[in-house]
């Protein structure tokens, strides 16, 4: 049987088709567009997504027997508000998960509301990009659209809705919107109250592995597909990345370097770090794990080559970076704020340590190196909790760097693990397909039989003591420029 992972990301969709032992018969991509109406706003079209998708199913399926198609999950794009109407018409454009209008909102949750309740209620307190603030946004500044709502959903939950008809999300996803409890894998009945919702104003959730239902008689009729097609709840994209990293079962630990930054520890016990510098989410294996997340990770290279340097030779300007371990400059990568461990929308990008003989190259190291210094930030808080992780896996556009993979591995003094397939959030969610459809006996089962490592990159001793020395140095910035950040902001 074949099965159809999606990968529902900030700048396009990605769909992949996997075979029952787990090779992948073909992947296809298709962009859609990012608005960003006002400084620090993010927004997308949720229609965009789904006729892309529908797009790329037809894609993907052209030269294959349909029949064998068995199912369809995904991987999503997380925190995203997506509201509805009584009539299944999308409200207003949705909000994204980098979008950071919520600093008020944020404010009152964690100040007024209190972190400690918070937490509390959902193992996680208020964050810019997360789900609950943005409702309180529109509450606050479109009260006519906020009256107006009939179902509230995450963007890859909106896919699942248009494709079965059932109002559904999934436990991983949930996670990530501060209204969700997560040590009992329910709704939060006392964040309901705080925003001001009805429960009937939410999804279902399911486990990420559990079939939701099956796809509807028009979705057949327009694709081809057998009506007995299965779709899987699915998961957040950090989440399904790290099932098809095979980051699953206890003491597990995946890197993704894609638009955003994470670090991903499974875990079979759950767990708050009492700072909240982590989130504590369910995870789609059926337990939890610790995240931190980072809100621009390969996009701070992106933005550098392409807005800053034009240009396209992105391997050639990584070849021209000297040894590692010796860059006077630094780069806090906070493009969009920040959100593990600092919690602050106001934080800005800023390179410091620049003198007359600076060179571009020293410049796009310090890219590099100021978001892995800011992965490892979000790794001290996980050993201050007494995880101990000696190696990680890694996935993301990003991690095809052989250079940035080193940095990682010296930076964060981890072994790092590559993989077989590299898909990331489309794998994952093909994964949870098949283990709904059976085809395995739970997620950790699937991940043993298909994730296999193909290398393990070595930290190098002496580069590791050289940048221990340079982090303790990054790591002081921050904290100098926070109150700057608050009077220069936009």
């Amino acid at each position: 049987m074949l099965y159809i992972g999606i990968d529902l990301g900030t700048s396009a969709v990605k769909l992949l088709l996997m075979d029952a032992k787990g090779s992948i018969r073909k992947i296809v991509s298709r962009e859609y567009p990012l608005y960003f109406p006002h400084p620090g706003w993010s927004e997308q079209n949720p229609e965009d997504w789904y006729e892309q998708t529908i797009e790329g199913i037809r894609e993907l399926l052209a030269d294959t027997d349909k029949e064998q198609v068995a199912g369809i999950s995904f991987g999503g794009q997380m925190h995203g508000l997506v509201i509805l109407d009584e009539n299944d018409r999308v409200i207003r454009p949705a909000i994204l998960w980098n979008d950071g209008r919520s600093i008020k909102e944020c404010e009152y949750l964690n100040g007024v509301i209190g972190m400690e309740k918070l937490t509390g209620y959902t193992a996680n307190i208020a964050f810019a990009g997360f789900t609950a603030p943005k409702l309180l946004w529109v509450k606050e500044n479109e009260p006519d659209n906020f009256s107006k709502i009939c179902k509230i959903m995450l963007p890859k939950d909106y896919l699942a809705y248009r494709l079965t008809g059932v109002f559904c999300t999934d436990v991983s996803d949930a996670s990530g919107m501060l209204l969700f409890d997560v040590r009992n894998r329910c709704w939060s009945k006392e964040m309901e109250e705080i925003c001001g919702i009805r429960e009937e104003q939410l999804a279902r959730v399911y486990e990420s592995y559990e079939s939701v239902g099956t796809v509807t008689k028009e979705i057949a009729d327009t694709l081809g597909l057998s009506p007995s097609v299965i779709v899987a709840a699915g998961a957040g994209d950090n989440a399904a990345a790290a099932v098809g990293t095979g980051t699953v079962g206890d003491g597990m630990c995946n890197i993704s370097l894609g638009t955003s930054g994470t670090i991903f520890i499974s875990s079979k016990n759950f767990g708050v770090d009492a700072h909240n510098g982590l989130h504590s989410f369910a995870h789609a294996d059926g337990h939890y794990h610790l995240m931190g997340c980072m809100l621009s990770a390969a996009s701070c290279n992106k933005w550098w080559m392409d807005e800053i340097l034009n240009s396209s030779d992105y391997q050639g300007e990584q070849d021209k970076i000297p040894a590692l371990g010796h860059n006077h400059v630094f780069f806090l990568p906070y493009l969009m704020g920040e959100r593990s461990p600092h919690n602050d929308p106001n934080a800005r990008g800023t390179f410091i340590g620049m003198t007359m003989d600076t060179t571009r190259a020293d410049m796009t190291q310090a890219v590099l190196e100021g978001v892995a210094f800011a992965l490892r930030d979000s790794l001290e808080i996980a050993k201050d909790l007494g995880i101990r992780i000696e190696r990680t896996k890694i996935c993301g556009g990003g991690a095809k760097s052989p250079l940035w993979r080193q940095m990682i591995a010296d930076i964060l003094n981890l072994k790092v693990d590559l993989i077989e397939v590299e898909e990331g959030p489309a794998y994952g969610g093909a994964i949870l397909a098949a283990v709904a459809n059976k085809e395995f006996e739970s997620v950790e089962d699937a991940a043993e039989k298909l994730i296999r490592i193909t290398a393990t990159i070595e930290p190098d001793p002496e580069t590791v003591e050289l940048y221990e020395e340079r982090y303790q140095k990054f790591r002081k910035i921050y904290p100098g420029l926070k109150n700057i950040y608050k009077e220069i902001v936009r």
